[in-house]
């Protein structure tokens, strides 16, 4: 099994959501982080005073999926977070070595 995390631009959830939906994945996690990449932030101008921002706003989506849907999910994520423009995000993948569904104690793909 995989655990896919994305972090994305938060008002491309609803879009990476409906298209994860599309390929059939039914669990999803989401959080609300701040962080920036190599844009390294950026400055603003607020009531004639200029400041930085170095952590912009980003979305983190967690999603554990069988290994042979693993591309699949991915594909969906990349086209669906996709606006071309500098801090689009980053999606990592990781290897799972166990999972365990609480109410029921079931393990391996039949947890996910």
């Amino acid at each position: 099994m995989k655990m896919i995390t994305a972090i994305i631009k938060p008002f491309k959830l609803d879009d990476v959501r409906e298209s994860l939906s599309d390929v059939g994945v039914e669990g999803l996690t989401v959080t609300e982080v701040k962080g920036f990449g190599r844009q390294k932030g950026h400055t603003e101008l607020y009531r004639g005073a200029e400041y930085v921002v170095d952590f912009l706003p980003k979305v983190k989506l967690e999603v554990a999926v069988a290994d042979e849907r693993a591309e699949t999910v991915i594909e969906a994520i990349s086209k669906a977070a996709n606006t071309g423009k500098i801090g689009d995000g980053k999606i990592f993948v990781t290897t799972l070595e166990q999972v365990i569904r609480i109410r029921t104690g079931e393990t391996g793909n039949a947890a996910v």
